[in-house]
């Protein structure tokens, strides 16, 4: 949940109107608004002293990443000996000018 949609709904849980939150927090409405704007980035003490201003907590949890690369394409190139690396390279740079030259002649651009 994004910290604007999270404190707009702890807000609304606990029964408070922005002003009322404001004034919980020795602030003003338009402060509270745009806490809740889409879009709102605030510090976490922030976040947590207006969540706590609710009556309620945050509870932070730090998860792995995901990795955006295939691993085990690495993993499996690793394995190969500094010869078969390039040679697997030489092969794919050849398929990939096939390739280019293939849309060029489609595009009228080679006679």
């Amino acid at each position: 949940m994004t910290p604007d949609r999270l404190i707009r709904a702890a807000r609304r849980d606990a029964g408070l109107t922005q002003a009322e939150l404001a004034k919980r927090l020795g602030t003003t409405q338009s402060a509270i608004a745009r806490l809740e704007a889409e879009g709102a980035n605030p510090r976490i003490s922030t976040l947590v002293r207006t969540l706590d201003a609710c009556d309620r907590g945050i509870l932070l949890e730090a998860t792995p990443r995901r990795s955006s690369i295939d691993e085990t394409l690495v993993a499996g190139r690793l394995r190969l000996s500094p010869e078969q690396r390039i040679k697997s390279f030489e092969r794919a740079y050849a398929e990939t000018r096939k390739l280019a030259l293939a849309g060029r002649r489609s595009r009228g651009e080679l006679v």
